[in-house]
Order: structure tokens, then sequence, then C-alpha cells
């Protein structure tokens, strides 16, 4: 019923689970893969799945599509290659997504605008209990089909957990923009610093934040304190 047309892996960044399971989408990333090294040596691939996608051949009975899809979203459909009809439970051991993923991914699929999954029984709200089959019956004019992703509302501990998560995988090039300025500079004060460190960074930053990536780098010492100021620094060469 489906297949992969073609994937758009994202580019590799830091790992973000989950990853999906289906073959299909472990040959497109495996095809990639081996392109990749064969052109850059010495450097790992580590995939961002939540933010690839694809493109699937649908063979509905009214006629064939092309599904643009997340890869999420492909990793559910792709199960259906074997089975009409699948149990909430059998789409959550087949795809491998943890449980809020995969209840938003269903939802996009069998509850949205564009309908390619029926759900039993019918409702906005996906359960444990939950069945979902293969829409036989689905039929849209256009060829090309673009089934957008549900966006869920994240609670206060989510988000802070992921800025959090944020700011420490950008430890790295905050770190590396003040060793950058110190080596330079060789002395500069406080102020002077954190002023430059956020003409050179790309991202909003708090000052408190760039203060404690200061501190660690004095505890490594890459910098450290004047002697006659303490709001001076000297870079240690």
């Amino acid at each position: 019923m489906y297949h992969v047309a073609s994937s758009f892996p994202p580019s590799p960044l830091s790992p973000h689970p989950p990853t999906p399971r289906p073959q299909a989408l472990d040959r497109a990333s495996t095809v990639f893969r081996d392109f990749y090294l064969s052109k850059y040596s010495g450097r790992r691939l580590v995939w961002q799945h939540s933010l690839g996608s694809c493109v699937l051949r649908a063979a509905f009975p009214r006629g064939l599509k092309e599904l643009s899809v997340s890869t999420f979203q492909a990793a559910v459909l792709l199960l259906f290659n074997d089975a009409d009809t699948l149990s909430y439970a059998d789409i959550a051991a087949g795809c491998g997504l943890e449980e809020k993923e995969l209840k938003r991914t269903l939802q996009s699929l069998a509850c949205g605008k564009v309908r390619v999954l029926t759900k039993e029984p019918k409702g906005r709200d996906v359960g444990d209990a939950d069945s979902f089959s293969f829409n036989a019956a689905f039929s849209e004019k256009l060829f090309r089909i673009k089934i957008n992703s549900i966006q869920m509302k994240e609670t206060e501990e989510e988000n802070k957990k992921t800025n959090e998560q944020v700011l420490q995988d950008r430890q790295y090039q905050i770190d590396a923009a003040l060793v950058r300025i110190m080596k330079t500079r060789k002395t500069l004060s406080h102020k002077l610093l954190v002023a430059e460190a956020l003409q050179q960074l790309k991202f909003p930053i708090k000052g408190a934040d760039l203060k404690k990536r200061i501190e660690s780098l004095i505890d490594r010492e890459y910098l450290a304190r004047d002697p006659s100021d303490a709001n001076v620094y000297n870079y240690l060469a």
C-alpha cells in the first residue's frame, strides 16, 4: 500500500529520541549515510528523526497518491503494508515511538483534515484500546498531498526541560566564542566580554547563563581573574 518514493533526512545534529523502526526507513538512512561518509572521512552521523520528512507513494483503490509526511508519520503508515487493521498496541510495538509522540502522530493521520487511516471508536483523542485501519475510501483531487503534524502544547515543566537541554547543547558554542574573544583581546572586563559574546552568538542568551560559562572557563583554567580587579579577566595561554 505504501512505499518510500523519496526521503529527506535532516542534518546530523544531537541525538533526539525516539527512533522509528521500519526497515524501509532504515534502508533510506543507510543509503544516505554511505553516501555522506564516502564524501567526508572522520565524521559520524547522528539523526534527528523528529526533523525528517519523506514522500510515500500510496496505492488507494480510487487512485495512486503521493503523501508528503514526517518520518514518524511514515513509520506508522509503513506498518499497514502488512495489515489492513492494527491495534494501538501493534502500532506502538511496530514503530518504536514513545507514547506521546505516537498518539500525536496517529491523530494527524486518522483525526485530522487528511485521514488516510480510520480509527475505531471514532473521536478526536487516541486511546490505548483504539484500532486503526487503512482508509480504502480515501479520495483527494490532488496527487501530492501534505499531511501536517499536530503540534502539542508543552507543559511548563516540559518547556523548562527543553530550554535546559537547548542551553546544554549550546554550551560548546558559548565556550568557543568566549575563548576566541579572550584569545584575541588577552584582557577584558566582564561587561565588555559579555557585550562581545552577545554580538558573536547567533541566539539569545541570558547574562546569568553567560556568567556561568565564564566561571566554568575559569575553573578549567582557560581564564583567570585579574589580581587587581575581580571584574577583569585575563586569557591563559
